[in-house]
């Protein structure tokens, strides 16, 4: 049977999401309901990508038998309203990173999903490309000896974007771009509790962070380095050192490419006639399918990206954001 999904919100990454999804046969995956704030909006992206309905907010998805699983793709404040919404209506959800605006939240999505023996999952998209699966197992496996150290610097110029300035819209380079260094230094070091955390960083005019660095340190001799700049372009590739060798992942966000000691492994893409906004999207199709797995199999997280995963970066931003000084509404809720 095919998974059926509603999608909430009808910006550019719901685009980018819903055209990656449909390369897929609709055997497998079929999007049979979209939602967004204006009823306008809903019909016009319904119409573009021929979704039968179209929802005037978010409701009529919650209350909508046909769904299956939810997709939130709204802005970052109204990620853990949404998904809790849709949980309680009886909703797989798989959730636009960040999860939620801090850990407080995320636990209580965590909580409710386990409660309702549902299947949810943050997007981070990037553990579901076969780049993410070679670099593990290849660490696993010894290749580059005992891993020592990680790196990564993401950057884009986005200060002209509002959205990622806003306290209002949850803005800030921490839970849009540090999300995912955050998480990448995480999946190098599955499993390890860090012993030491340093960070800096610095505010933009409207009180939200331009930019932030983390020297985190685990136990026995491990080290990353990771920072995110949303004001310049940064180098974007991740690194990872063993006593062997070195693997580097360009473009680590959404890798098609991943070099080690011995090859380079290049990936391909879905292949899809209509264009996407952002880089390297159609590999959003990847996280869609590993959601459909773990339903298939009756699981309610994913190995990749699991519960506990998800609340561990939660804690992590809270401490950046506390270390740089951005405080949010949802944080004396």
């Amino acid at each position: 049977m095919a998974l059926k999904w509603g999608i909430v919100s009808a910006g550019r990454i719901c685009h980018d999401f819903v055209t990656a999804v449909q390369t897929y046969p609709e055997t497998d995956h079929k999007i049979v309901a979209v939602g967004a704030r204006s009823l306008n909006n809903a019909q016009k992206f319904a119409k573009d990508h021929k979704i039968p309905k179209a929802y005037e907010g978010y409701e009529g998805i919650a209350k909508d038998k046909e769904v299956d699983i939810v997709y939130v793709g709204n802005l970052n404040p109204q990620h853990f309203e949404v998904s809790k919404l849709m949980l309680e209506h009886g909703k797989h959800v798989l959730c636009e990173k960040p999860f939620t605006m801090n850990e407080k939240q995320t636990r209580k999505l965590v909580e409710l999903a386990h409660q309702k023996n549902l299947f949810l999952m943050e997007a981070i998209w990037s553990r579901c490309f076969p780049a993410y699966k070679e670099m593990k197992r290849l660490i696993d496996s010894g290749a580059i000896g005992e891993v020592l150290f990680a790196s990564v610097h993401f950057g884009h110029a986005l200060q002209h974007v509002e959205r990622l300035k806003a306290i209002e819209m949850g803005g800030g380079a921490i839970l849009d771009l540090g999300v995912y260094i955050l998480q990448f230094q995480q999946y190098v070091f599955r499993g390890l509790r860090p012993i030491k955390i340093a960070v800096n960083g610095h505010l933009n005019d409207k009180k939200t962070d331009e930019s932030a660095g983390v020297i985190i340190t685990y136990p026995d001799g491990k080290m990353a380095v990771v920072s995110t700049s949303a004001r310049i372009s940064l180098p974007n590739e991740g690194i990872v050192v063993g006593t062997k060798g070195t693997i580097r992942m360009p473009d680590f966000w959404c890798p098609t490419q991943l070099i080690t000691p011995e090859k380079t492994y290049q990936y391909e893409l879905p292949k899809s006639p209509v264009a996407f906004f952002h880089k390297n999207s159609a590999g959003l199709a990847f996280e869609a399918e590993e959601a459909r797995q773990c339903i298939k199999a009756g699981k309610i997280e994913s190995a990749h990206m699991s519960h506990l995963e998800s609340i561990e970066l939660a804690q992590l931003m809270d401490l950046m954001r506390k270390e740089v000084g951005v405080v949010f509404p949802q944080d004396f809720e």
